[in-house]
């Protein structure tokens, strides 16, 4: 007698998938609507997951979750690729309960995700194209030389002053450019011992290898401005006081799209040029700005900002009011603000910044 087959589907039902991701392994947490299926731990590996969603619920919309960290979107775009539905979260707009904080595991991580994504109870942040996600990168790098760069040359001077060497007076404004002629009366300095010497010639050696990498890099992005896909825009921001080629290629790769912002406070929030606020019943209190934030978007706009009020004769004005009644720290981060609305303007319609315009 012939066995008669029922084929189980699960058409038009919604697969929910938490993903505690690690480098060598994921802990994956399986929820429906209404029943948690499982949670395990299985290989790093977006086919694997989708053969085993496949083979326990065919034909349902898998959605899956996990953390922004040190993987990327890579994952995200494996995940999209094999056909789930992918989200990336920061870690910070995960609910989280005080017992999950206080006793945290992959597992309880795992579930959290997928409780939070089948409740709809996050948002996805913004995942970026490849190509312009590797250009970031690039721009990033610069930063990261830029900053070791410095660092190195802090290190000389210190070692000088550690020493009691004092820097020729007629080279103290030269030192302070790092010229040509201070670094060769670097390269032959002479401390008591062979060893002493050796500190100071390495330590510059290491800072002229990261000197002619920053130019080098700098150079291969200076190429954009002939690129018509950044060059128009990289041009209009260039017209703003203050914003010079590397601000504005900062601020375009790190923003992708400035429509993805639907008004100026969002785009605020993400440069964290927020106040952090505490409102209970009668009682308001406003705070610094938020620790929440691209950190090297704020650096850029508020160093922007201090540029920006010598040569802008509107926000030169607005800074000297805005001083009459705060601290230069808190009157900088308003007129960054107004920098980020004049910056807004320009990319979303493409036209030249005009000066003294409030």
């Amino acid at each position: 007698m012939q066995r008669k087959v029922k084929t189980i589907s699960f058409k038009g039902q919604d697969i929910y998938v938490g993903i505690d991701v690690h480098l060598k392994s994921w802990v994956v947490t399986i929820m429906l609507e209404e029943v948690v299926h499982k949670t395990f731990s299985q290989d790093p590996d977006a086919n694997k997951l989708f053969a085993y969603l496949q083979k326990y619920f065919p034909g349902g919309n898998y959605h899956s979750i996990y953390e922004a960290g040190f993987c990327g979107f890579s994952i995200h775009r494996e995940l999209t690729r094999v056909g789930i539905h992918n989200i990336v979260v920061n870690p910070a707009d995960i609910p989280t309960t005080d017992k999950e904080r206080k006793q945290k595991e992959d597992r309880r991580d795992s579930r959290k995700l997928a409780r939070s994504l089948r409740n709809k109870e996050v948002e996805g942040i913004y995942v970026p194209s490849q190509t312009l996600e590797e250009l970031r990168g690039l721009v990033r790098y610069r930063k990261t030389l830029s900053r070791e760069l410095g660092r190195h040359k802090n290190r000389i001077k210190s070692y000088l002053y550690y020493n009691g060497i004092k820097i020729p007076v007629e080279l103290n404004s030269a030192s302070k450019y790092w010229s040509r002629q201070f670094t060769s009366w670097l390269s032959r300095l002479e401390l008591s011992t062979p060893q002493g010497t050796m500190v100071i010639k390495e330590t510059l050696d290491t800072a002229e290898f990261l000197r002619h990498k920053l130019l080098f890099i700098t150079r291969e992005l200076r190429k954009l401005n002939k690129d018509s896909a950044y060059s128009k825009l990289l041009s209009l921001l260039q017209g703003i006081p203050g914003i010079g080629f590397i601000t504005a290629l900062t601020i375009l790769t790190e923003l992708v799209t400035i429509t993805r912002f639907r008004s100026l406070d969002q785009l605020c929030s993400y440069f964290g040029l927020v106040p952090t606020t505490n409102s209970s019943g009668d009682k308001d209190k406003v705070g610094s700005i938020t620790k929440r934030a691209n950190s090297l978007l704020r650096v850029s706009i508020i160093e922007a900002a201090w540029i920006a009020i010598r040569y802008d004769p509107a926000l030169s004005l607005k800074y000297v009011e805005l001083r009459s009644r705060m601290e230069p720290q808190c009157a900088i981060i308003r007129i960054a603000k107004k920098l980020l609305n004049r910056i807004r303007f320009v990319i979303k319609n493409e036209q030249e910044y005009v000066c003294s315009v409030i």
